[in-house]
């Protein structure tokens, strides 16, 4: 489907840290071009399904075999569980993991794309008028479109394993909000970077993975806590790890929400936001230059 991509003219860019101090001026930003971004995200939507025979069914059929894997080899080869209930079935795990790597993946697809998401498009570098702090937003807005499909089969896997959807469920989009904050911040920053370090695209799968691991995952951080003091102590820091925990004890295991985690990832995933934003509209002005 061609659609045609329309420019407004800029106003003035404010400085570093006039952008950094002023949490608005991404929304602002972002809702003066919404009919631009949201041409983008369409585009980039369909360009990630498109030559394929299935097209966007893959939607709906990736995350699905992706749980069936996760079932069979941790659930039911491996055994693994979370030890967070007694009665904790392999299902249950498998239930557990594909939430967890679905929180998870919305950070970790636009870790992986932001590099080259300036590098790839350097025309638009090149016109005076271009918002470019769409098009790293535009990667996230796509990340979302998948992430919310994939979401909608956990909530559908939790009620087919469990029979039921307990009331912790509402706590999942005040969870989700610094996920996606942490994830703009890191595409913008990242996004910025990428035009003049090349090797940064390669440096992100590495550091991807690092997050994987230290992101509770595959584990509750109740386990590192109390047999790996050292390590919590480091990881703690990453707010990926409370985002996904959080989410993990209020939808699977009804627990109480923890609101000092909650709030250290809003914070976190804020000040991201902010530099990630301010860092990229400091430095676009030289990626004409150097593309």
């Amino acid at each position: 489907m061609h659609q045609q991509i329309t420019t407004q003219p800029e106003s003035s860019t404010p400085g570093f840290w006039a952008t950094l101090i002023n949490p608005l001026l991404p929304v602002r930003k972002m809702w003066r071009h919404r009919e631009l971004l949201w041409q983008f995200t369409l585009r980039n939507i369909h360009a990630r399904h498109k030559g394929t025979i299935l097209g966007m069914a893959w939607v709906i059929i990736n995350p699905l075999l992706m749980l069936a894997l996760y079932t069979f080899v941790f659930g039911i080869i491996f055994g693994a569980t979370y030890g967070v209930r007694e009665n904790e079935s392999s299902f249950t795990y498998a239930i557990g993991l594909f939430l967890s790597l679905t929180l998870f993946q919305l950070f970790s697809e636009t870790l992986s794309a932001a590099p080259m998401v300036i590098t790839s498009q350097p025309n638009f570098a090149k016109k005076v008028v271009f918002p470019l702090e769409i098009l790293p937003t535009a990667y996230v807005g796509a990340a979302l479109f998948h992430f919310a499909a994939s979401m909608i089969l956990v909530l559908l896997g939790i009620v087919v394993v469990t029979h039921t959807l307990t009331w912790g469920i509402l706590w999942l989009p005040v969870i989700i909000v610094p996920l996606v904050l942490l994830s703009l911040g890191t595409a913008w920053l990242v996004a910025a970077l990428g035009v003049f370090l090349r090797d940064l695209a390669s440096f992100m799968q590495f550091l991807s993975m690092a997050f994987l691991y230290a992101s509770a995952i595959f584990y509750p951080s109740s386990r590192v806590i109390e047999h790996e003091p050292m390590i919590w102590n480091i990881i703690k820091w990453n707010p990926l790890i409370h985002i996904v925990d959080e989410a993990r004890n209020v939808v699977l295991w009804d627990m109480s929400l923890n609101p000092r985690r909650l709030v250290y990832a809003y914070i976190c995933s804020l000040v991201v936001c902010l530099v990630g934003f301010a860092v990229f509209t400091r430095l676009k002005r030289s990626f004409a230059d150097v593309l």
